[in-house]
Protein backbone atom coordinates (compact mmCIF):
# COMPACT_ATOMS: atom_id res chain seq x y z
CA UNK A 1 0.00 0.00 0.00
CA UNK A 2 1.28 3.44 -0.74
CA UNK A 3 -0.21 6.87 0.61
CA UNK A 4 0.37 10.45 -0.64
CA UNK A 5 -0.79 12.62 2.48
CA UNK A 6 -0.51 16.49 2.58
CA UNK A 7 2.19 17.59 4.64
CA UNK A 8 0.69 19.11 8.06
CA UNK A 9 1.71 18.86 11.67
CA UNK A 10 -0.29 15.47 12.03
CA UNK A 11 2.55 14.29 9.57
CA UNK A 12 4.77 13.06 12.22
CA UNK A 13 6.83 10.22 13.72
CA UNK A 14 3.71 8.90 15.56
CA UNK A 15 1.59 8.98 12.43
CA UNK A 16 3.89 7.34 9.97
CA UNK A 17 4.64 4.54 12.64
CA UNK A 18 0.97 3.68 12.66
CA UNK A 19 0.81 4.12 9.04
CA UNK A 20 3.92 2.12 8.73
CA UNK A 21 2.30 -0.53 11.27
CA UNK A 22 -0.86 -0.40 9.38
CA UNK A 23 0.73 -1.93 6.47
CA UNK A 24 1.92 1.19 4.24
CA UNK A 25 5.08 0.35 2.71
CA UNK A 26 5.49 3.45 0.32
CA UNK A 27 4.93 7.10 0.81
CA UNK A 28 4.90 10.42 -1.73
CA UNK A 29 5.81 13.79 -0.44
CA UNK A 30 5.43 16.48 -2.80
CA UNK A 31 9.06 18.78 -2.85
CA UNK A 32 8.37 21.73 -5.56
CA UNK A 33 11.18 24.18 -5.01
CA UNK A 34 13.87 25.34 -2.64
CA UNK A 35 12.21 27.06 0.26
CA UNK A 36 10.76 30.57 -1.29
CA UNK A 37 9.53 28.66 -4.41
CA UNK A 38 8.14 25.86 -2.81
CA UNK A 39 6.30 28.29 0.45
CA UNK A 40 4.73 30.56 -2.98
CA UNK A 41 3.69 27.13 -4.85
CA UNK A 42 2.43 25.68 -1.52
CA UNK A 43 1.16 29.17 -0.18
CA UNK A 44 1.35 27.84 3.22
CA UNK A 45 4.14 29.61 5.51
CA UNK A 46 6.63 27.32 7.21
CA UNK A 47 5.90 24.20 4.61
CA UNK A 48 9.08 24.06 3.12
CA UNK A 49 10.62 22.88 6.82
CA UNK A 50 8.04 20.45 7.65
CA UNK A 51 8.34 19.06 3.94
CA UNK A 52 11.81 18.27 4.74
CA UNK A 53 11.44 16.86 8.36
CA UNK A 54 8.35 14.33 7.11
CA UNK A 55 10.87 13.19 4.24
CA UNK A 56 13.53 12.41 6.72
CA UNK A 57 10.69 11.06 9.33
CA UNK A 58 9.27 8.95 6.56
CA UNK A 59 12.77 7.31 5.88
CA UNK A 60 13.53 7.20 9.48
CA UNK A 61 10.02 5.06 9.97
CA UNK A 62 10.89 2.89 7.23
CA UNK A 63 9.12 4.10 4.71
CA UNK A 64 10.20 4.02 1.17
CA UNK A 65 9.99 7.48 -0.03
CA UNK A 66 9.06 9.22 -3.59
CA UNK A 67 9.36 12.74 -3.96
CA UNK A 68 6.96 14.60 -6.50
CA UNK A 69 7.62 17.64 -8.15
CA UNK A 70 5.62 19.82 -10.34
CA UNK A 71 7.70 21.34 -13.05
CA UNK A 72 6.45 25.08 -13.95
CA UNK A 73 7.80 28.72 -14.33
CA UNK A 74 8.25 28.98 -10.83
CA UNK A 75 11.03 26.11 -10.58
CA UNK A 76 12.18 25.04 -13.26
CA UNK A 77 15.66 26.71 -13.06
CA UNK A 78 15.79 25.09 -9.43
CA UNK A 79 15.61 21.61 -10.65
CA UNK A 80 19.63 20.71 -10.49
CA UNK A 81 19.13 22.17 -6.61
CA UNK A 82 16.31 20.31 -6.19
CA UNK A 83 17.50 17.09 -7.46
CA UNK A 84 20.76 17.40 -5.42
CA UNK A 85 18.86 18.12 -1.91
CA UNK A 86 16.10 14.96 -2.50
CA UNK A 87 19.54 12.82 -2.90
CA UNK A 88 21.15 14.15 0.00
CA UNK A 89 17.98 13.28 2.08
CA UNK A 90 18.23 9.80 0.79
CA UNK A 91 15.71 9.17 -1.53
CA UNK A 92 15.97 7.09 -4.53
CA UNK A 93 12.64 8.03 -6.02
CA UNK A 94 11.63 11.07 -8.05
CA UNK A 95 8.39 11.92 -9.74
CA UNK A 96 8.49 14.91 -11.75
CA UNK A 97 5.03 15.79 -13.15
CA UNK A 98 4.80 18.46 -16.20
CA UNK A 99 1.85 21.10 -15.43
CA UNK A 100 -1.94 20.94 -16.93
CA UNK A 101 -3.52 23.64 -16.72
CA UNK A 102 -6.68 22.44 -15.28
CA UNK A 103 -7.97 23.30 -12.11
CA UNK A 104 -6.47 25.84 -10.14
CA UNK A 105 -3.44 25.90 -12.58
CA UNK A 106 -3.10 28.61 -14.76
CA UNK A 107 -1.70 28.53 -18.40
CA UNK A 108 1.02 31.60 -17.28
CA UNK A 109 2.85 28.76 -15.44
CA UNK A 110 3.66 26.41 -17.78
CA UNK A 111 6.92 26.09 -19.52
CA UNK A 112 7.61 26.67 -23.68
CA UNK A 113 8.09 23.23 -25.67
CA UNK A 114 11.73 24.41 -26.00
CA UNK A 115 12.13 24.47 -22.26
CA UNK A 116 10.23 21.17 -21.76
CA UNK A 117 13.24 19.91 -24.33
CA UNK A 118 16.00 20.97 -22.14
CA UNK A 119 14.03 19.96 -18.84
CA UNK A 120 13.79 16.04 -20.06
CA UNK A 121 17.12 16.29 -21.32
CA UNK A 122 18.13 16.99 -17.93
CA UNK A 123 16.05 14.93 -16.08
CA UNK A 124 17.58 11.98 -18.77
CA UNK A 125 21.32 12.89 -17.13
CA UNK A 126 19.99 13.43 -13.59
CA UNK A 127 18.61 9.66 -14.05
CA UNK A 128 22.48 8.80 -14.22
CA UNK A 129 23.02 9.08 -10.47
CA UNK A 130 21.52 5.50 -9.66
CA UNK A 131 17.79 7.60 -8.53
CA UNK A 132 14.53 6.12 -10.29
CA UNK A 133 13.17 9.04 -12.37
CA UNK A 134 9.40 8.75 -13.58
CA UNK A 135 7.69 11.39 -14.97
CA UNK A 136 3.67 12.40 -15.12
CA UNK A 137 1.74 13.47 -18.72
CA UNK A 138 5.61 13.76 -20.48
CA UNK A 139 5.50 10.90 -22.56
CA UNK A 140 8.12 12.69 -25.18
CA UNK A 141 10.44 12.08 -22.70
CA UNK A 142 10.41 8.21 -24.12
CA UNK A 143 11.65 10.10 -27.23
CA UNK A 144 14.30 11.94 -25.65
CA UNK A 145 15.58 8.89 -23.90
CA UNK A 146 15.81 7.35 -27.23
CA UNK A 147 17.50 10.37 -29.00
CA UNK A 148 19.89 10.42 -25.99
CA UNK A 149 20.97 6.38 -26.10
CA UNK A 150 20.90 6.68 -29.68
CA UNK A 151 24.01 9.05 -29.21
CA UNK A 152 21.90 12.26 -30.39
CA UNK A 153 23.48 15.56 -28.27
CA UNK A 154 21.03 18.01 -27.69
CA UNK A 155 22.41 21.86 -27.12
CA UNK A 156 20.73 24.51 -26.08
CA UNK A 157 21.49 27.50 -23.64
CA UNK A 158 19.04 26.44 -21.12
CA UNK A 159 20.07 22.83 -21.32
CA UNK A 160 23.68 23.46 -20.86
CA UNK A 161 23.03 26.00 -17.91
CA UNK A 162 21.17 22.87 -16.26
CA UNK A 163 23.37 20.11 -17.26
CA UNK A 164 26.68 22.49 -16.02
CA UNK A 165 24.65 22.77 -12.42
CA UNK A 166 24.41 19.29 -12.01
CA UNK A 167 27.31 18.29 -12.93
CA UNK A 168 28.96 20.92 -10.15
CA UNK A 169 26.52 19.60 -7.78
CA UNK A 170 26.29 16.02 -8.37
CA UNK A 171 29.86 14.83 -10.23
CA UNK A 172 30.00 12.97 -12.98
CA UNK A 173 27.12 10.25 -13.34
CA UNK A 174 27.72 6.59 -12.04
CA UNK A 175 25.05 4.88 -13.76
CA UNK A 176 22.99 3.90 -16.95
CA UNK A 177 19.99 5.87 -17.14
CA UNK A 178 16.81 4.81 -15.17
CA UNK A 179 13.85 6.63 -17.23
CA UNK A 180 12.34 3.65 -18.15
CA UNK A 181 11.66 2.88 -22.39
CA UNK A 182 7.57 2.25 -22.01
CA UNK A 183 5.05 3.30 -19.95
CA UNK A 184 1.44 4.25 -19.92
CA UNK A 185 -0.72 7.13 -21.51
CA UNK A 186 -4.12 8.31 -19.95
CA UNK A 187 -6.93 5.61 -20.95
CA UNK A 188 -3.61 3.04 -22.11
CA UNK A 189 -2.37 0.96 -19.10
CA UNK A 190 -4.59 3.19 -16.46
CA UNK A 191 -7.54 4.89 -15.46
CA UNK A 192 -8.38 7.20 -12.82
CA UNK A 193 -11.27 6.73 -10.56
CA UNK A 194 -11.97 9.74 -7.86
CA UNK A 195 -13.67 9.69 -4.69
CA UNK A 196 -17.08 9.32 -6.19
CA UNK A 197 -16.68 6.15 -8.01
CA UNK A 198 -16.31 8.22 -11.60
CA UNK A 199 -14.23 6.65 -14.19
CA UNK A 200 -11.34 9.43 -16.01
CA UNK A 201 -9.16 8.26 -18.75
CA UNK A 202 -6.53 9.47 -16.24
CA UNK A 203 -6.32 11.98 -13.51
CA UNK A 204 -5.80 14.93 -15.29
CA UNK A 205 -8.39 14.57 -17.66
CA UNK A 206 -11.75 15.47 -16.80
CA UNK A 207 -13.76 13.48 -19.15
CA UNK A 208 -15.92 11.00 -17.46
CA UNK A 209 -16.11 7.93 -19.32
CA UNK A 210 -18.58 5.45 -16.46
CA UNK A 211 -18.88 4.81 -12.90
CA UNK A 212 -17.52 1.96 -10.94
CA UNK A 213 -20.80 1.69 -9.07
CA UNK A 214 -22.90 0.96 -12.19
CA UNK A 215 -20.31 0.14 -14.63
CA UNK A 216 -18.07 -2.82 -15.01
CA UNK A 217 -14.69 -1.25 -14.64
CA UNK A 218 -13.11 -3.99 -17.87
CA UNK A 219 -15.84 -3.32 -19.87
CA UNK A 220 -14.92 0.51 -19.12
CA UNK A 221 -11.68 -0.06 -20.22
CA UNK A 222 -12.14 -2.03 -23.33
CA UNK A 223 -14.87 -0.50 -24.92
CA UNK A 224 -14.36 2.50 -24.45
CA UNK A 225 -14.76 4.67 -27.83
CA UNK A 226 -12.35 7.26 -26.73
CA UNK A 227 -10.69 4.75 -24.81
CA UNK A 228 -10.07 2.78 -27.75
CA UNK A 229 -8.95 5.59 -30.11
CA UNK A 230 -6.09 6.80 -27.88
CA UNK A 231 -4.96 3.08 -27.91
CA UNK A 232 -5.63 3.02 -31.79
CA UNK A 233 -3.21 6.33 -31.70
CA UNK A 234 -5.90 7.77 -33.81
CA UNK A 235 -5.17 11.34 -33.36
CA UNK A 236 -5.26 14.88 -35.01
CA UNK A 237 -2.18 17.09 -36.32
CA UNK A 238 1.29 16.11 -35.83
CA UNK A 239 1.09 13.78 -32.95
CA UNK A 240 -0.86 11.49 -35.57
CA UNK A 241 1.63 11.49 -38.24
CA UNK A 242 4.80 11.38 -35.73
CA UNK A 243 7.41 8.21 -36.10
CA UNK A 244 7.11 8.12 -32.22
CA UNK A 245 3.22 8.47 -31.90
CA UNK A 246 3.67 4.49 -30.34
CA UNK A 247 6.30 4.56 -27.78
CA UNK A 248 5.07 8.24 -26.88
CA UNK A 249 1.34 9.59 -27.95
CA UNK A 250 1.80 13.17 -26.48
CA UNK A 251 -0.20 14.11 -23.61
CA UNK A 252 -4.09 13.36 -23.88
CA UNK A 253 -4.30 15.46 -20.81
CA UNK A 254 -2.28 18.28 -21.62
CA UNK A 255 -4.18 18.44 -25.43
CA UNK A 256 -7.74 18.31 -23.53
CA UNK A 257 -6.69 21.44 -21.64
CA UNK A 258 -5.63 23.61 -24.48
CA UNK A 259 -7.48 22.76 -27.20
CA UNK A 260 -11.16 20.84 -25.65
CA UNK A 261 -9.80 17.71 -27.67
CA UNK A 262 -8.37 14.71 -25.64
CA UNK A 263 -7.13 13.53 -29.47
CA UNK A 264 -5.24 16.97 -30.43
CA UNK A 265 -1.53 17.16 -30.95
CA UNK A 266 0.51 17.56 -27.02
CA UNK A 267 1.78 21.41 -27.62
CA UNK A 268 4.05 21.08 -25.00
CA UNK A 269 6.64 18.47 -27.50
CA UNK A 270 9.29 20.47 -29.71
CA UNK A 271 8.31 18.26 -32.64
CA UNK A 272 4.78 19.98 -32.44
CA UNK A 273 5.96 23.34 -32.06
CA UNK A 274 5.80 24.65 -35.32
CA UNK A 275 2.56 23.36 -35.84
CA UNK A 276 0.97 25.59 -33.33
Amino acid sequence: MAISPAVSPRLNRDSLARLKSAGAKFISISLDGLYLSHEKIRGVSGVFARTIEAIKDSIVSGLAVQVNTAVMKLNYLELPKIFKLIYDLGVRVWEVFFFIPIGRGSELLDLYPEEYEAVCNFLYDASQYNVQIRTVECPFIRRVLMERNEGKVYSSKLYENLHKELIELMGEPTSPSTIGQSGTLDGDGIIFIDHRGTIYPGGFLPIPIGNVKTDDIIKVYRESPLLKSIRARSFYGSCNSCKYKWICGGSRARSYAYFGDPLASDPACMLNAKSF
